[in-house]
């Protein structure tokens, strides 16, 4: 009986290097960094309306502290604006559409999906957020002066801990921190750059007054929601331009 050849299945090096291709071909696959980008970008601007319609002045006493009263104080200006429910519903809302895209995604191409990480990590600290801010406001707005209570903590509202502390319990942690964990997760160094860039605008206070914007305009909440959410949005776009130029390499 002849002897049947039987194909080689190629040197070590071939067989590694043709792994590695398909690992590639799989994570690209798996990618959709553009539409949790795009939801929170949308979501951040629609902050600005949201504060816009929630603008809200008073003009209320000085604290009686001797600072104030040396200086004459008699009353301050107090702003208020944006609602309660606005960010833990809209970002829920946000990670549970993003999940239904990447699922849907894993079920259409054939391939898993690493998102539940993100999904879960947004979940977690949405609630984180949502439970701080109750805590600090559960006895009512502060009123000017007065020590802000942070879990137990009576801070000084004009430290400066205090003002990143308030930058940082924000879309730092409910937005910055998962879209950490979904560059981690998709192995993106472009997602993690974003990200980084996202982080830096939101623990670095910015004001009003590069924009020409007062703090008692009922768009002050402009440059505040603004920069962060033109960046996602740009994000967005980019990791969706860069999606369809790999699926005409494909094709």
């Amino acid at each position: 009986m002849a002897d049947a050849s039987v194909p080689s299945p190629g040197t070590p090096h071939e067989v590694l290097a043709g792994l590695g291709d398909l690992t590639r071909r799989v994570r690209a696959a798996q990618r959709g960094a553009w539409f949790p980008l795009l939801l929170l970008g949308v979501l951040t601007l629609g902050g600005i309306l949201v504060s816009r319609f929630t603008f809200k002045v008073e003009t209320v006493p000085c604290p009686a502290t001797a600072p104030a009263a040396g200086t004459g104080c008699t009353q301050v200006t107090q702003v208020t604006q944006g609602s309660p429910v606005y960010w833990p519903i809209g970002l829920a809302l946000a990670y549970a559409a993003t999940a239904f895209f990447y699922i849907r995604r894993s079920r259409n191409r054939g391939v898993g999906t690493p998102v539940r990480p993100y999904i879960l990590t947004g979940i977690a600290l949405v609630g984180l957020v949502t439970a701080t801010e109750i805590w600090s406001i559960r006895q009512g707005m502060p009123q000017p002066g007065a020590p802000i209570d942070f879990w137990g903590l009576h801070l000084d509202p004009a430290s400066g801990v205090t003002a990143f502390l308030h930058r940082l319990t924000g879309n730092a942690t409910a937005v910055g921190l998962p879209l950490l964990v979904l560059a981690w997760v998709e192995r993106s160094r472009t997602l993690l750059l974003l990200t980084a860039v996202y982080l830096a605008i939101e623990l670095v206070p910015l004001t009003t007054g590069w924009a020409g914007i007062p703090f008692t305009s009922h768009w002050s909440a402009v440059p505040r929601y603004g920069v962060p959410g033109v960046l996602l949005l740009l994000g967005a776009l980019g990791f969706a331009l860069a999606e369809l130029s790999r699926q005409r390499d494909v094709s």
